[in-house]
């Protein structure tokens, strides 16, 4: 699919340039490692996200399509996940937040970045937002 595609371009731009992806410089963008949920075989997809005080967080909008993506089965199906950003690859824990914590971090994203703000008025589901803390 054009997706896989894509998002095997970005991988291994990602990685060669230290996180750096020169069609999208302004953007903030990860490399989330997860265990499918069914397969239980290793996927990345590149994710923007958003720096938290103790975590980073990362939006499911899948563009605001009425589904969740793939990655955010695959992360509640196993929290265990492989984070890499800049130069830098560690073990973290993924959580989804919440509530009003939940609200507040999505405006302040959709603040930043208005297509968020699109993303959710495109889909009637609550667009998940997750916390990946490192695992010391």
């Amino acid at each position: 699919d054009d997706r896989d595609a894509r998002n095997a371009l970005i991988i291994e731009e990602f990685r060669r340039n230290g996180g750096v992806i020169s069609s999208r410089p302004d953007q903030t963008i990860l490399l989330l490692g997860t265990i499918g949920a069914r397969s239980r075989n290793e996927r990345t997809n590149p994710v923007v996200y958003l720096s938290g005080e103790d975590c980073l967080y990362i939006f499911a909008t899948h563009g605001g399509s009425p589904a969740h993506p793939d990655w955010y089965h695959n992360l509640v199906a196993n929290p265990k996940v492989i984070v890499e950003v800049g130069a830098e690859r560690y073990e973290a824990i993924a959580e989804t937040v919440t509530g009003d914590d939940r609200d507040a971090i999505y405006a302040k994203q959709a603040t930043l970045r208005p297509n968020f703000g699109e993303y959710q008025e495109k889909t009637t589901r609550v667009i998940p937002v997750v916390a990946l803390r490192r695992v010391t």
